[in-house]
């Protein structure tokens, strides 16, 4: 416990400016008080979102920053008021690390639509100090904002789950999709939309993969066990399934047309938008308004979701598909990322990796 109240100097790799090119950099983390986590960095999931704070595409950048939102860690020390860890536990931190704990979504429950939630990196903490995120040796984390890995489930596997696997878990129990027996569809087959196939599936859906193209066709039924496989600008194959889909989850991060989704919905249908995107999108009213079908929203999900999310992953035995990376190869991956070349995580094996220059 000792030690706690004094900064610590670490090595992570930063951005910069916003060319987005990560480099070692050496700072220190805030001081640490007694709901306060000390965790030292194991494995941290590469998220799409990475490549938009990197590269300021939201023009809310500040640097030097170091990205990493999906952390698993062990647990170094506790502050003195911590009760929920103990030194030695395996932890998750996902995007946020802090919240006004007084707002009606944090006291419901929903602390990641607080209007004041401090972001995991790219923000200022309660103290005045930037945070910065994963990809660096430790993290010092409000208890509230950490979550225990279950037993048996390896950090590079739950890495992931943090963002990608909360981020399709949460909607689908706040909308009261998390029954058997639906027909859902999955729009992009990421990060995001492959583990939505395998959570979706888990849950007992019918699941229709929609993809721009015919070439994870194959990764899709096999490997995912995807039910069906729809390419959105197959004009007949669309007409085909329309009025088919419960809720279709998109997770396209990039512009992209509307309404073949909403086509594909039955009445009251839900399309389910995830994706961050800095344009407008566009779609005909009657499109919705003929159907009464829902065009909504989802972020992340909170933190007791988080808990039953991975609870849920570990009972039904599921995992990420992933290519674990060194840190020194991280710009690489990001380069691959922006091309959606990846099956479909990159993690980064900090622990195992040089910081240093």
């Amino acid at each position: 416990m000792g030690g706690l109240e004094t900064e610590k100097k670490v090595m992570g790799w930063a951005a910069k400016d916003a060319t987005g090119h990560l480099s070692p950099y050496t700072y220190s983390l805030r001081n640490t008080g007694p709901e306060d986590v000390y965790i030292k960095v194991i494995s941290c999931g590469i998220c799409h979102t990475d490549i938009h704070q990197i590269k300021n595409d939201l023009g809310m950048s500040r640097y030097p920053m170091v990205p990493g939102h999906e952390v698993v860690g062990e647990v170094v020390a506790v502050g003195s008021d911590v009760t929920k860890f103990k030194a030695g536990d395996v932890v998750g931190v996902g995007a946020i690390v802090g919240s006004c704990r007084n707002c009606h979504p944090c006291k419901s429950d929903i602390e990641q639509y607080c209007n004041k939630k401090i972001w995991s990196y790219n923000d200022v903490y309660t103290d005045g100090k930037p945070t910065q995120g994963g990809f660096a040796e430790s993290m010092v984390v409000d208890q509230k904002f950490v979550v225990k890995i279950p037993d048996g489930m390896s950090p590079e596997q739950a890495a992931p789950l943090l963002c990608a696997g909360l981020t399709v878990y949460s909607p689908l129990k706040h909308f009261g999709l998390n029954k058997s027996g639906l027909r859902g569809g999955i729009l992009g087959l990421g990060g995001v939309g492959h583990m939505g196939v395998k959570i979706a599936k888990a849950m007992g859906h019918h699941v229709t993969v929609i993809s721009s193209s015919d070439k994870k066709r194959e990764e899709a039924l096999e490997h995912l066990g995807a039910d069906e496989y729809l390419v959105s600008s197959d004009g007949e194959g669309v007409q085909k399934a329309a009025d088919s889909l419960d809720y279709i989850i998109d997770t396209v991060p990039v512009v992209h047309p509307l309404e073949p989704c909403l086509s594909l919905l039955k009445l009251d249908g839900k399309l389910i938008l995830m994706g961050v995107i800095n344009a407008p999108l566009q779609f005909l009213t009657p499109m919705v308004m003929i159907g009464r079908k829902s065009i909504t929203g989802s972020f992340i999900g909170s933190m007791k979701e988080t808990e039953e999310m991975l609870e849920f992953c570990k009972e039904k035995g599921l995992t990420s598909m992933i290519e674990v990376i060194k840190m020194d190869y991280i710009n690489t991956a990001f380069e691959r990322l922006e091309k959606n070349d990846v099956r479909y995580r990159f993690v980064v094996d900090v622990a195992g990796s040089k910081l240093s220059p």
